[in-house]
């Protein structure tokens, strides 16, 4: 069974923005395009990419994001009511935004590493593994 990672939005943009993590997360998408590993987001991460980029860049940007996300070797996982209701009981124990919680709930679902540089996933490590990017 290949190796399973979840990026969140941290990640993701790292990505797509040549940040540092960007080589780390490109391996990874290498990786997957081979076969040799699974990378998967939640939408709701793909969303909360969606309107970081709006806010920050422009609509325009955010449209050339998802075509780049459209190219990529990304399961995009929806979020069905297992994986909200997870992830409204992480929210309910943990100190973090809901948007991560659903990557904790998404890891926990596929039995996979959480791909991030957010420190706030720190206090998650118990409840998943975590691949801390550099910052």
């Amino acid at each position: 069974m290949p190796y399973r990672y979840i990026l969140d939005s941290f990640a993701f943009l790292a990505y797509l923005q040549d940040e540092p993590g960007a080589a780390e997360v490109e391996r990874l998408l290498a990786a997957a395009a081979r076969g040799e590993a699974e990378v998967a987001m939640s939408v709701v991460n793909l969303g909360e990419a969606a309107y970081i980029t709006e806010r920050e860049q422009s609509l325009e940007a955010a449209q050339g994001m998802l075509a780049a996300f459209d190219q990529l070797s990304i399961r995009l996982v929806d979020a069905d009511r297992a994986l909200a209701l997870d992830a409204a009981h992480v929210k309910a124990h943990q100190r973090l935004s809901y948007a991560d919680a659903f990557v904790v709930a998404l890891a926990r679902c596929l039995d996979a590493v959480v791909v991030t540089g957010d420190p706030e996933f720190g206090q998650v490590e118990q409840l998943v593994p975590v691949h801390w990017l550099p910052r």
